[in-house]
């Protein structure tokens, strides 16, 4: 099967606003090769991080930083590829008209695109998915690599396919540090009998690994809701893959949409503008005391988002930062 793959050039800012971009058209299954990610690593800006790094990933260290997607060879894909490319170039006019700050420079910003062999592209990002380290105590690690788990460790086992999410991610990592906290602030406080009976819901499950997370810190009942089929396909198989398939049920959906769930706790890694909509909505379906953990906020909106999340019914206990994410952890 042919698809095409765009690639977009930019700097490490730049990354971050095409992601945005790209998000804000619908598209989730989205690839960055950033060197900047690696160089945290290299200088121990992150708590957690690679287990092991590869002498061929340290020598691409230097490499302009790439955000792909792949698109299918139709003509709606075909039609989708000039779209993108047309906001590319709407993207690189703002930031040249100074819309985002007359300091930010989002690098070259240049679009091309081939069309490939699904042989050729759909395992290569593999090379570089290691096994990781999320918070203390939760460990991901892709399906086909091996890796023995330390005393205390839960490990995920991932396979995202064209799902977004290998939890290496800042916004993932922030997201599952702070549930992994609450659950076991909980947990503490609750009696025996119900501590495990936690309800999780995780908005944008993407490829399960938050859901599947959950369970494997005690929760007996997570609903993942996602609205990408392939995605859906991707978390049922992860969570399957886990042995989680009679704590963790994964349904297609748009937020919470016609959702008849109670949580005491609601993890969304989404963005911005998706956490300010589902703010009100994640207030209807949280317990008395129930937590609201949203995640995929750029650092430049935590205040706007904040103040959504406030006007909700909201109480902003706290913010946690990583790069240029942040992730809020809120109250009913």
């Amino acid at each position: 099967m042919k698809y095409i793959e765009l690639k977009i050039h930019a700097s490490s800012q730049g990354v971050e606003a095409v992601t945005e971009m790209l998000m804000r058209n619908g598209i989730t299954a989205i690839s960055v090769d950033d060197p900047a990610d690696l160089q945290d690593i290299l200088d121990k800006k992150n708590e957690y991080g690679w287990d092991y790094i590869d002498e061929s990933v340290r020598s691409g260290a230097d490499r302009e930083p790439v955000v792909s997607v792949y698109l299918d060879d139709t003509e709606e894909g075909r039609q989708q590829l000039q779209d993108l490319k047309i906001q590319v170039m709407k993207l690189k006019s703002l930031e040249l008209e100074g819309k985002f700050g007359w300091n930010v420079d989002f690098g070259r910003l240049y679009a091309e695109s081939e069309v490939v062999n699904d042989e050729d592209w759909k395992d290569k990002w593999k090379e570089n998915f290691k096994p990781a380290l999320m918070t203390d105590r939760i460990v991901v690690r892709p399906s086909w690599e091996e890796y023995t788990p330390k005393a205390g460790q839960l490990v995920i086992e991932i396979d995202p396919g064209m799902a977004f999410g290998t939890g290496t991610h800042e916004t993932t990592r922030l997201c599952m540090a702070l549930m992994q906290m609450e659950i076991q602030k909980r947990n503490k406080a609750a009696s025996p009998e119900s501590g495990a009976g936690l309800q999780i819901m995780d908005v944008g499950c993407g490829s399960g690994i938050l859901s599947i997370g959950a369970a494997l810190l005690g929760c007996k009942d997570v609903l993942g809701i996602e609205i990408d089929p392939d995605a859906v396909r991707a978390a049922q198989e992860n969570v399957m893959r886990n042995g989680c398939e009679d704590r963790v049920r994964i349904s297609q959906g748009d937020l919470t949409q016609g959702v008849d769930f109670a949580a005491d706790i609601i993890v969304a890694n989404l963005m911005a503008d998706l956490v300010m909509k589902l703010a009100p909505s994640a207030a209807e379906h949280l317990k008395e005391g129930g937590a609201f953990i949203s995640s995929g906020i750029l650092l430049e909106k935590k205040d706007i988002v904040s103040a959504a999340i406030r006007d909700a019914g909201f109480t902003v206990d706290l913010v946690v930062t990583e790069g240029e994410w942040c992730a809020i952890l809120a109250r009913i």
